[in-house]
Formats: structure tokens, sequence, C-alpha cells
């Protein structure tokens, strides 16, 4: 039969609950004590970093960024060759589209030839300059280099950056600072888009490419837009097959281009431009063939800038023109009978920037 406990022997076990509690206690305040929390790292005890949560936005973003984290060093990408624009046809009346302006270094010793080091100085300063999208001021140095004694590779370098660079400031509605071949004008009441080009010595049709204008009509009073300090002009080398179009004095693009056949050349000397046409009708002199602009084989491609001769052999010529094709296969080959081929994208955005009576053309060995 059970025994129920004594009073004595429950006294006991009352006494040894209490120990272990204390005990179970002392333990828990010993933890808390040297665990509790404290500030976070590298910022002293008792510093009230939480009154900065009631500062106003700008003040932290001030806090913040006035020591800010050092930026971790990215690696640089560095064409080792040139890499030559690519002239892809585009549809008429769709502008080239040209990639980001990348400035890549130049090789210290170019294949064939030794390095001029103040070119080459002058390429790696454009392109520290374009890093810091200091725009203009890369335009202006690779253009100076220009001027320079440099070797073919360097040259044809320096053409290729020009044509890249001037996807950002001149072919875009960017004015960027310190431009003087580039400028923003508020449109005054009574204005029209083909007037302000004129006085710019541009074709409007420039104008309305670059500021995104449908229709000329559409221009309003009060509008700011970017107007481009002309002329253009163009350089032709037969024996590259290459032409340069500069704004003034300034390098814009390079193209390549299809010239004439033995028998038909295309004349070195001075030209003018003498009239632009959109797809004119044509006679073949060869042949006496009329083509009209809706002939499937119509041969003139997108537009027609026609030239007159004024100096050297191309003085009294007529007849002669920069033109599109109906093969491009052709370009970089002697094959027209003495016109200047372009692909037929070229063709638009190069009839965007000649101006009759203003742009002159110089075709040269």
């Amino acid at each position: 039969m059970a025994r129920l406990p004594s009073s004595t022997a429950r006294g006991r076990r009352t006494r040894s609950l209490i120990y272990i509690f204390a005990a179970v206690a002392i333990v828990v305040g010993v933890v808390v004590f040297v665990y509790r929390p404290g500030p976070p790292a590298g910022v002293e005890a008792g510093n009230p970093l939480d009154r900065n949560l009631n500062m106003p936005i700008e003040a932290n973003a001030a806090r913040l960024t006035a020591n800010p984290t050092p930026a971790q060093p990215q690696p640089q990408t560095r064409d080792i060759e040139p890499t030559p624009v690519a002239e892809t046809p585009a549809e008429p009346g769709e502008p080239d589209i040209q990639p980001a302006v990348v400035i890549p270094a130049l090789p210290v010793v170019p294949v064939g030839g030794s390095a001029d080091p103040k070119v080459s100085a002058m390429i790696l300063r454009a392109a520290d300059l374009a890093n810091a999208n200091r725009v203009v001021e890369a335009r202006d140095v690779l253009n100076g280099a220009l001027a320079l004694t440099m070797t073919a590779q360097q040259r044809t370098y320096v053409r290729t950056q020009l044509s890249r660079i001037s996807q950002e400031w001149l072919f875009s509605r960017s004015v960027l600072p310190e431009d003087r071949l580039c400028t923003a004008y508020r449109v005054q009441p009574g204005d029209h888009l083909t007037s302000i080009a004129a006085r710019c010595k541009v074709p409007y049709e420039l104008l309305m490419d670059i500021n995104g204008i449908k229709r000329p009509e559409l221009l309003k009073a009060g509008e700011t837009i970017k107007v481009i300090n002309g002329p253009f002009h163009v350089r032709i080398y037969r024996s590259t097959y290459t032409m340069d179009v500069y704004l003034q004095n300034t390098l814009v693009r390079t193209y390549n281009v299809g010239l004439g056949k033995p028998g038909h050349e295309t004349p070195t000397g001075l030209w003018v431009v003498k009239n632009r046409m959109i797809k004119p009708r044509w006679t073949d002199p060869d042949t006496g063939r009329v083509y009209e602009p809706t002939d499937p084989d119509y041969p003139l491609g997108s537009r027609w800038i026609g030239l007159e001769g004024k100096k050297g052999a191309a003085l009294g010529r007529d007849g002669f023109a920069i033109h599109g094709t109906n093969k491009p296969e052709e370009i970089g080959t002697n094959t027209s009978r003495g016109c200047i081929r372009l692909h037929n994208g070229d063709a638009v955005t190069v009839y965007n920037m000649l101006k009759e009576g203003l742009s002159q053309v110089e075709v040269m060995d």
C-alpha cells in the first residue's frame, strides 16, 4: 500500500526546486549581459544613428555621397585593330545607323609602317575624352590629327572613329556643349523649315531627319530645334573608292563608292552641287532607253545629286552625279559611266547633307 510523503520530505523537495530556478536565472542573466546587442561595426557606442532617419532625403543623399564607396576598377576593353564602319544599305528614306561611340586605342606599331608618336598620342587623347563623354573635344582632336603625316592604317583608323562619333554629335537630337557646328534654335513666328535651313546652308531634309519632323509644315513657333551650321563638302579618292563628307572642315563620315569604268573614268577636279532629285527619269546615253522611277531595273537608286565641273579635268563637264544604284555589289569597283555610286541608304544620307550651289565635291587620285 502506498504511503503519503511526510512533511519533512516535502520541505526538502521545495528547497531543491528553489535552488534550481535561482541557478537558471543567474545563468540567463549572465548570457544576456555578455551577448547584449551592440552598435554596428565601426560606430562608437552611444552614437545616435537613428536621428539620420528623420533627416530630409536630400540631406541623407548628401551625407551618403560625401564619402562614397570607392568604385571597383573595371577591365578596359581595347580593340587591337580598327574596325571599319559597316556600309549596310538601308531602305530609301531611312538614315544609316552607326554603332555606339567606341574609340579603342591604336596599336603602338601599326602593320605596314611606323606609327607617328604624335598621332598615336592624339588618338589616345581622343579616346580618353570620349570615355569622359567629352565628345566634341574628342572629335576636334581626331579631326586635327588628319592634318598630320600618318600611316595609311592610322588615317583609316581616324576616319573610322570620326564616322562613328558623328552619330552622337551630329545625327542625333542632342546639342552638345561648346559645339560650334550644331546649335539649338528657337523657332520664331513666320519661320519655315526651308528658310531656317537656307540660313544654315544645309538642306531642310537634314533638319527634318535630325529633329524627327515628319512634315515641314508641322514646325511650330516656340519650338526649339537642333540646327547645323553648314555647308557640307565632299572629297572623293579614286585610288581607295572612298568618299569623305565634311561639315565645314570637320570630317563627318567616310563612305565606299563605285566609280567610272575605263574609257569613262570619273574626272578629277572640283565640282559643285548643281541640283538634287529623288529618282528622276533618266535616259541611258548608250542605248537611248528612258528609265522611269517605277521600273524594276531603274539604275539610279534612291537619290540623284547632279554635279557641275568647275576646275581641273572637271571644268566644263556636265551630266555627272552622285547617286544610288541597283547593283550594290559594284560599289568599290570601276563600272559606272563616270558617276559616283553609293549604297542607296548612304545616298539618302549624303543627299540630305549637300546643298545646291554651296556644297563642293573634289575628286582626286
